[in-house]
């Protein structure tokens, strides 16, 4: 089972990780690395930028960017 969030990155952290803030529930923070097709296509991200999280339901504060939403 897979859960799904939107999120906004806060903070980029050493090792390709990376602190995000849930934008239904913006009191929780995930730490969070990128999917191996983002490192593939070696897409990027900054501070601010809007992605696509799948978080562990074993640890709600780890996960994964799998998308990186376009700019509005």
């Amino acid at each position: 089972m897979r859960i799904y969030q939107r999120a906004i990155v806060e903070q980029v952290l050493k090792g390709g990780t990376f602190q995000c803030i849930l934008q239904d529930n913006e009191d929780h923070k995930i730490n969070a690395h990128l999917c191996g097709n983002m490192r593939r296509h070696r897409i990027h991200l900054c501070t601010g930028d809007a992605v696509t999280v799948e978080l562990s339901p074993y640890d709600l504060r780890r996960g994964r960017v799998i998308w990186r939403q376009p700019v509005e």
